[in-house]
């Protein structure tokens, strides 16, 4: 009895502990493997959702049958000022430093971007499913600016819009129906921040003038696209913000303030224009109008009005002339996006014909490797409207994913 019980003790304990690790193993496999299923059933509805945006906006990734492969009179962004060739992606980075350097050198250079800050709070509303915060930040050195940032109540980190126009409330909501992007993307779960130049537009002056508007330094569009470069990087602090996925949008001087913005600074994941007049255009009279002073066309104040009134700028001044009779338009700058997607949600400014500048782009993203990053929709009158929202909407959920 002595010997055999001296081992019987060690063989019980050997025995507990197998039983105990053979537990623990099998429930932390059995955790790890619900945690799998849960994980793959998550991933196959994300999947399944991308397939849905995908196909609801792929009617809208390439042009009509009858501008397919059409290029129009443009100058080809494929080619260097010198006129050689574009031939791969190398030379394209070239290219597109080539590019970005000469129209900053036309417009004016920008001072340095403000990256040392974050939003300040003055006020918080609760709305709907997201919190509506009225902030401050420095877009201008030594100017501040007003805006609002709407952050959804699903937690985790978020994809997010900038929204840009006359005022920053219209956005949100409190302005003309059909306007109002951050509202609504902040419903679909997105992050937004909307902000406008209020004060400039209450006296007509409308743009940002830096150092100030008797003396520019850099032509006012450019100004407010390195405005919203600075927004970019204050809302990339918001602890709720995916970095990563940060878009810009905004309709008519929005919509030229949003294009600028993300072809001129490329941290912008993709953007959305609403009918801006995506190349220069005199035909459309007042509404594709970049030879106002507050845009391209800068000089001095006073601004005579006189000139303005036949929509035609053979009396204009400044820079925008120059650019005409040297050749350059925008389709340059568009090019800059490649080989992030961009959207043109296109009205009486912007209609189907403006595919010949958009297929100039497509033949970029082609040389890089990329196809479907060049959206397009029409519709015929300047103000967007709820099918044509739905699309720009759809195409931020389908590019910065909303999962």
């Amino acid at each position: 009895m002595t010997g055999n019980s001296s081992f019987s003790l060690p063989i019980i304990i050997l025995n507990d502990i197998n039983f105990w690790v053979t537990m623990k193993f099998f429930w932390v496999f059995t955790l790890l493997f619900s945690l799998l299923v849960v994980s793959g059933q998550s991933q196959n509805i994300q999947n399944r959702n991308k397939k849905k945006l995908l196909k609801q906006i792929t009617p809208y990734l390439s042009p009509p049958a009858g501008y397919q492969n059409a290029m129009g009179n443009f100058r080809s962004p494929l080619k260097f000022y010198s006129g050689e060739t574009v031939k791969t992606p190398a030379d394209w980075e070239q290219r597109r430093k080539e590019i970005l350097d000469r129209w900053h050198e036309m417009m004016g250079p920008w001072p340095e971007l403000i990256t040392d800050q974050e939003l300040e709070i003055i006020e918080t509303t609760k709305r709907d499913n997201f919190t509506q915060h009225k902030v401050q930040f420095s877009w201008l050195p030594g100017e501040q600016t007003t805006g609002y940032l709407l952050i959804p109540d699903k937690a985790g980190k978020k994809p997010a819009v900038i929204t840009v126009f006359y005022e920053p409330e219209t956005a949100i909501g409190m302005g003309k129906p059909f306007r109002d992007f951050a509202y609504q993307l902040a419903k679909r779960g997105f992050v937004t921040l909307s902000i406008g130049t209020a004060e400039s537009s209450q006296n007509k002056t409308y743009s940002l003038y830096y150092p100030s508007i008797e003396n520019v330094q850099a032509e006012p569009l450019s100004m407010l696209a390195y405005a919203a470069a600075n927004a970019w990087n204050a809302l990339a602090k918001e602890e709720e913000v995916d970095s990563t996925r940060i878009g810009i949008a905004g309709h008519s001087f929005g919509g030229k303030w949003a294009m600028f913005a993300s072809c001129l600074y490329e941290k912008f994941a993709c953007s959305a224009w609403s009918d801006p007049g995506i190349v220069f255009d005199e035909t459309k009279g007042s509404a594709v109008n970049y030879w106002e002073p507050w845009y391209l066309g800068y000089y001095p104040p006073p601004w005579s009005n006189a000139w303005r009134k036949t929509g035609m700028t053979k009396d204009a001044k400044g820079l925008y002339p120059k650019l005409v009779r040297q050749g350059y338009d925008l389709h340059e700058l568009h090019a800059l996006m490649a080989p992030r997607p961009f959207l043109v949600s296109g009205g009486s400014s912007d209609p189907p014909e403006r595919w010949k500048a958009l297929n100039h782009t497509i033949a970029v993203n082609k040389l890089l490797g990329y196809k479907n990053r060049v959206a397009m929709t029409n519709r015929p009158e300047h103000s967007p409207n709820e099918e044509s929202n739905e699309q720009l909407y759809t195409f931020f959920e389908y590019f910065l994913g909303n999962e």
